[in-house]
């Protein structure tokens, strides 16, 4: 239900800093399935709204969750798309009324044409929302979204959201080589983002095992010249140089699972993000590959583990 993750890196999720991180749908249950997806293919495709967990349950959790704990961000996030659950303008509100840290939601943008969803998150201090593509045959290619689902009511509803939402907004354009980085898409994919306005807007490229193997990242020259296309408030998401997590307590097995369900990760995410010494480190991750909990895959030269 909730994934209590402390997580660092290169994409928005992780750039909140110290976020706890919550997940209030179940694993991959989506309105897309994007090729590019570190969590794998969608299981469940819906454009429904509904309450998946109690929410006494979810807010006794965030309360254990942040005790002793310096957190920076409260973040819906997670291994699905946290808009579905009907619930989550209440979160925000409970929460806000219980802890003074900031409330984000990370949110692939499609429930943004729906009113009752725009409401809901307009009591967050943040919103990330994402944009792949500005035409119908690109979102196809990249999001394979649900099939009632169309892109020029997506971008319609990330302007009017902007137009009446008060916090911040952190647009993420994750780009997929050969897929949504012609110039003629991105062209069209700068248009939509400057009639949205958002405050910043942050580049990605596939960086983690994705869900298909034809999903490849583009090279940092190749972010760098989009960059320039872009203009002034585009950034490149980099993983930020931040100082040790504090020593870790607890039990070390069940967190490094609990991370790597979440997503692929590698040993130095779980170091920074656990605060996990290198040496016990090792010991865990080879004690859970034997139990068969994790399994180490490559991806273009790195070492990820993730859920067996």
């Amino acid at each position: 239900m909730i994934r209590k993750s402390y997580v660092y890196g290169p994409v928005p999720s992780r750039r909140l800093g110290l976020s706890l991180g919550l997940s209030i749908v179940p694993r991959n249950t989506c309105s897309l399935d994007c090729i590019y997806c570190q969590c794998g293919r969608t299981t469940r495709k819906t454009l429904s709204r509904k309450a998946f967990f109690p929410m006494k349950d979810i807010l006794a959790q965030v309360e254990d969750a942040v005790k002793g704990r310096r957190i920076e961000f409260i973040t819906f996030s997670g291994e699905g798309e946290p808009t579905l659950n009907k619930d989550i303008g209440k979160l925000i509100r409970r929460l806000k009324q219980k802890f003074t840290i900031p409330k984000a939601v990370i949110t692939n943008s499609t429930l943004l044409s729906v009113p009752q969803v725009r409401r809901d998150l307009y009591a967050c201090d943040l919103v990330v929302p994402s944009l792949d593509a500005a035409d119908q045959k690109t979102f196809a290619r990249v999001n394979r979204g649900h099939h009632n689902l169309k892109v020029r009511d997506i971008i319609e509803g990330l302007k009017t959201f902007r137009r009446y939402y008060k916090g911040r907004i952190w647009l993420e354009i994750m780009l997929v080589k050969g897929v949504n980085d012609s110039v003629e898409h991105l062209v069209k994919l700068r248009r939509a983002v400057a009639d949205i306005r958002p405050d910043r807007v942050h580049l990605n490229t596939v960086v983690r095992p994705p869900a298909e193997k034809k999903a490849r990242p583009l090279s940092h020259s190749d972010l760098e010249q989009i960059q320039r296309l872009f203009g002034p408030g585009c950034e490149i998401a980099e993983s930020p140089v931040r100082k040790r997590q504090r020593k870790f307590k607890g039990n070390a097995d069940k967190a490094v699972v609990e991370l790597a369900r979440s997503r692929p990760v590698t040993k130095k995410d779980i170091e920074r993000s656990l605060g996990i010494e290198p040496k016990k480190l090792d010991a865990v991750i080879g004690r859970l590959i034997r139990a068969k909990k994790i399994k180490l895959v490559e991806f273009w030269g790195k070492r990820f583990y993730e859920l067996h």
